[in-house]
């Protein structure tokens, strides 16, 4: 039976045949056929991943130089859908010899093993962008640097899909003498330029919005727009920390003791973790059943697992919490009221929490009234690490906490389970040295309980702002209409009073006024009235 059912069958590749047409698949060739994955699905969103990831990447350096960032930003039309984009800024600039390998090479970076805040960490944001640009247009990039040495670098490269290494068009360094800092890159790429919520312009305005310290150019299709700066003081450096045993997997653990320079399990878990002190470390030998002093590099497979555990049920500190770099309620209140006019705005930061060992702090800011539309939905904007989120709205847990605040008791109208409705924009910013995104595309949060729970404990508090001002703001308005409706009839009152008492109309009508005043109140901006002291209101009487 099958003798037959294998005569019937068509004569398929041989297994040798099959092995013959494996090869291994570089990582640029990989993404260049799987573009999508980098942020590049389509025109429009390609020519704001683009601009995205270079503005990214000179913030990041501005600040870690701790400098105030300027940054240029051009988007020129070059024909149907066809543009050449120019991101220039005043950061440390590159050295020379490091220019094509940041560039043109995919997944290189300092980034990817440090354990901090940042924006971007696998080392694929700009040799992505130029990946791309290749791929629509065939033309080089031009990277121009330098690092205040009196030197200027030119590039014009490429990136070898085969081998995923650079390759250099042309090349010079220049010795002029110019003492700057900083870098520019230009390139063409394929792109749709689009005016909303989804465009190069919003993307620009809400990076303005939480960077109040950059100052922001943009040239585009619609002339030149700019961002100006709205505070002269960067966040806090993030610190570099070591992984925590609570956050790491089996297979990272078993690369740890692989890599290790410690000479004993005591060391290595002392060393190479945070939070592990000696005693923590002797009591997870002990939990384990293993020595102290066994060599790390001789740990079986076996071993490494009755480890892991261990480290899971020891009960150790949370992990530091100077990794982060949060905005803070002032800056995040500068960046909203530089960029949005309302007549409310605040702002809350919350401390510092823990997810798989993974430190992460949520902020949020609200602007309310002013030139904001009242009909609608309330607009939300998301960020991570500083970054907006400008896609993928509804899977995000950011969304998802925004609509299952009730915020019915903070004065806004909603129906259940939704977003809020009236004139108002939230802001929601995580930041954490692990961004759990649903996708590769990193656009959404994963919607994980203790990171939903710490975003709506930042809600429920900024809700609670929100109540006090719009009470207030009611408080007032009752004052106001109370006030109006003593001074519609003082004129009559006045009169009668004149023609009863024979005393001066105009003198009756002052005394009435001054007691309208004082009976009516000063209501200042969070509506509570300040009435004058009582005594001087009986001598007005």
């Amino acid at each position: 039976m099958v003798g037959t059912e294998v005569l019937n069958m068509e004569k398929g590749k041989s297994a040798e045949q099959l092995a013959k047409e494996q090869r291994e698949v570089s990582v640029s060739e990989f993404f260049e056929r799987n573009r999508h994955l980098l942020g590049y699905d389509n025109p429009t969103k390609a020519l704001l991943t683009v601009v995205k990831e270079l503005v990214d990447n000179s913030l990041d350096s501005a600040e870690d130089h701790r400098v105030l960032p300027r940054i240029w930003v051009v988007a020129k039309p070059k024909g149907v859908d066809r543009f050449k984009i120019m991101v220039k800024d005043n950061g440390p600039g590159m050295i020379d010899k490091q220019i094509p390998l940041a560039f043109g090479k995919l997944l290189y970076g300092s980034r990817f093993y440090k354990l901090m805040m940042t924006r971007g960490q696998q080392g694929l944001g700009a040799s992505g962008a130029i990946l791309y640009s290749q791929l629509t247009t065939g033309k080089p990039t031009t990277i121009i640097s330098s690092t205040a040495d009196g030197k200027t670098s030119f590039y014009e490269l490429m990136i070898d899909i085969k081998t995923n290494k650079p390759e250099i068009i042309s090349h010079q360094v220049i010795n002029d003498g110019k003492i700057w800092h900083g870098l520019k890159i230009e390139m063409e790429i394929e792109g749709k330029y689009i005016r909303g919520e989804r465009s190069v312009l919003e993307y620009l305005k809400e990076t303005a919005i939480t960077n109040p310290y950059a100052d922001i150019t943009f040239q585009g299709p619609d002339g030149k727009i700019e961002f100006k700066r709205g505070a002269n003081k960067l966040p806090k450096l993030p610190k570099e920390i070591k992984p925590h045993p609570y956050g790491i997997e089996l297979g990272i653990l078993k690369r740890m003791l692989n890599i290790t320079r410690a000479k004993s399990l005591l060391s290595f878990l002392t060393n190479d973790f945070s939070r592990v002190g000696k005693t923590s470390a002797k009591q997870i030998c002990k939990v384990s059943g293993l020595n102290p002093n066994l060599d790390p590099h001789k740990i079986e497979n076996h071993e490494a697992e009755k480890l892991f555990r261990a480290m899971k049920k020891v009960k150790l500190l949370r992990p530091p919490t100077d990794c982060l770099s949060p905005l803070e309620e002032d800056l995040l209140l500068k960046g909203l009221q530089k960029e949005i006019n309302a007549e409310f705005f605040a702002a809350v930061t919350r401390p510092p929490s823990v997810y798989r060992g993974n430190p992460f702090q949520v902020e949020c800011g609200i602007a309310y009234g002013g030139e904001i539309a009242p009909e609608g939905s309330v607009k939300i904007m998301r960020f991570s690490n500083k970054v907006p989120l400008l896609y993928q709205s509804g899977d995000c847990a950011i969304t998802k906490a925004v609509a299952t605040t009730d915020w019915s008791r903070y004065g806004l109208k909603q129906s259940k389970n939704s977003v809020p409705v009236g004139p108002a924009i939230i802001l929601v910013h995580f930041a954490s040295v692990w961004v759990p995104f649903i996708s590769e595309s990193k656009q959404a949060l994963a919607a994980y309980p203790a990171i939903m729970k710490e975003i709506k404990l930042a809600l429920q508090e900024l809700g609670r702002k929100l109540s006090h001002y719009l009470a207030g703001k009611r408080r007032r308005e009752y004052h106001i209409k109370r006030k109006k409706i003593f001074e519609r009839y003082i004129p009559v009152v006045a009169e009668s009073l004149s023609h009863m008492t024979k005393v001066n109309e105009e003198k009756i009508k002052i005394k009435l006024e001054k007691i309208a005043e004082e009976k009516t109140g000063v209501v200042n901006e969070q509506g509570d009235s300040e009435e004058i002291n009582q005594s001087s209101t009986q001598n007005s009487e």
